[in-house]
């Protein structure tokens, strides 16, 4: 069960998140978490090479271990990464402790104050915690903990590709953070719903950008 929409009273609860970007102009600011993911990245990455677009890869940190090299490629295409923990660990299912202990283990992989929770799972002490210090554990330059306010439902296997194009289509507007997934499980969809996407704001004088803050 999940919202594509993301409703005013969760963005109120959590009110140190960053939900949305301001909509000054037409920008739609594009995410993908869970990589980097040797066949879902590259592909991610030439679809936007395509249409000019950059975007935010929140990666786990594990992966980008393992894959260093598609780790690079995202950040010599121009886009920014975020940190999404290193093991996509659920805040809501582990100790305060172990939980800053793995998104620090992680930002020695991960240059980046930008963080997103996996499963958007975070708890308000967590929240607040994260919002006053750093990748580095302290003060300076703290973490901005960014959620989103469409997500695409790519990795539901109940959907189609053209119907997780649709989540997009139908409720992103100027300002809107996106979620795509570039892992093997949302391939399917993703492949799919990430052309349609970057085809139709585009035709509407759109442009993508990677959230910087």
């Amino acid at each position: 069960m999940y919202l594509v929409k993301t409703p005013a009273l969760l963005k109120k609860i959590y009110h140190r998140c960053v939900w949305e970007m301001p909509a000054n102009e037409k920008i739609i600011y594009l995410t993908f978490d869970d990589g980097p993911h040797p066949t879902a990245t590259p592909f991610v990455l030439n679809c936007l090479k395509e249409y000019n677009a950059k975007a935010t890869f929140f990666c786990i940190g594990k992966n980008v271990v393992e894959h260093p090299d598609v780790y690079q490629a995202i950040l010599e295409n121009g886009h920014r990464a975020g940190n999404h923990t290193h093991n996509h660990m659920n805040g809501w299912k582990v100790s305060d402790k172990e939980y800053f202990d793995n998104i620090f283990l992680a930002a020695k992989y991960i240059d980046s104050n930008l963080f997103r929770p996996p499963y958007g799972r975070i708890s308000l002490f967590q929240s607040k915690h994260l919002s006053s210090v750093s990748a580095y554990n302290s003060t300076e330059n703290p973490f901005k903990i960014i959620m989103w306010s469409v997500l695409s439902g790519d990795f539901d296997t109940t959907i189609n590709g053209k119907e997780t194009a649709l989540n997009v289509i139908n409720h992103a507007k100027a300002g809107s953070i996106v979620v795509f997934h570039d892992s093997e499980k949302a391939y399917p969809r993703m492949t799919e719903a990430l052309p349609k996407t970057l085809e139709h704001f585009s035709k509407l004088g759109y442009r993508f950008e990677s959230i910087i803050m």
